[in-house]
């Protein structure tokens, strides 16, 4: 740790309180796991009272997003057509779309259909259709403090495979989720996610993971899918991340599109589906924030 205090030092959070009465014993027993060879967060990843309710603020606006274009995913409905409402709620809520020019992506929104795994581009050309699974993912900045979170739509009535994959999904997101509490580890949470997709035959893509998100678009720890408990870094009082695994119906194996360099599909052509929230780790477990 940087920045050294003393004991009688008002805390670095902004609590007001004495570091002794705050975040010293966080501090202690988080470089006791580093001497001993543990992957220990840094101070800066741990949020503040004043940021976690400012991303939670944030969070409240990107989950209002999901609620509202649920009645517009339907049949016969383009994509850019769903990308332009997100867009417009968003400016009404006072927000701006995190993903807008990020890194030269070019709208407030991912929509990721039937084999696509994620970051699918909104498009003129693609509709949805009765039948289809859509994961759509929005990310808001509000006051400066970012959240991301994501939903299946099943548009119609869908196959009884794609329903399965979807629901699997959605409990593989919260049995992972339900693994974050104080002084455990990332890995517990990939576990929990793979040991219940491989449970019901499917497969958790590797290569792209969760994040850290809230004073950033993307912060550390990257928090993949399949992994070992008791593995990966420590969670501490303060971590906000994403929980976001990706199921697929074949094989965990994904391919880059070249035409666009964001949309990632799966090789086989079969179905995948995502659920995605952001979770504080607190002193006695975990908060959703956005939900």
């Amino acid at each position: 740790m940087t920045d050294r205090l003393e004991r009688n030092d008002v805390c670095w959070c902004g609590s007001g309180r004495k570091y002794k009465k705050c975040h010293a014993p966080i501090e202690n027993r988080m470089a006791n796991y580093r001497s001993i060879g543990y992957i220990v967060p840094h101070r800066r990843l741990l949020k503040t009272r004043q940021q976690v309710e400012g991303i939670r603020e944030s969070c409240q606006r990107n989950i209002a997003l999901l609620n509202y274009i649920e009645d517009f995913v339907v049949d016969g409905v383009s994509t850019v057509e769903l990308d332009r409402l997100i867009l417009e709620k968003t400016k009404e809520l006072k927000g701006i779309p995190a993903t807008l020019n990020y890194n030269g992506y070019p709208k407030s929104m991912c929509i990721s259909i039937n084999d696509v795994v994620c970051h699918g581009i909104p498009s003129n050309h693609v509709y949805l259709r009765k039948g289809d699974i859509a994961n759509i993912d929005v990310s808001t900045i509000y006051n400066g403090f970012f959240s991301d979170s994501s939903r299946m739509f099943c548009v119609g009535t869908v196959s009884n495979e794609k329903q399965r994959l979807v629901d699997v999904a959605k409990e593989c997101m919260e049995l992972g989720i339900a693994q974050v509490k104080p002084w455990g580890f990332l890995g517990d949470i990939g576990q929990a996610v793979n040991d219940h997709a491989s449970k019901n035959g499917y497969s958790v893509v590797r290569e792209i993971g969760g994040h850290g998100i809230g004073l950033g678009f993307h912060e550390d720890p990257w928090v993949g899918f399949v992994a070992s408990k008791g593995t990966g870094m420590l969670l501490v009082p303060g971590l906000v991340f994403t929980v976001e695994p990706m199921i697929n119906m074949g094989s965990s194996k994904v391919v880059t599109d070249r035409s666009d360099n964001w949309t990632i599909r799966t090789v086989d052509g079969m179905p995948s589906a995502q659920w995605e929230n952001t979770v504080l780790v607190t002193e006695t477990g975990y908060e959703v924030l956005a939900y």
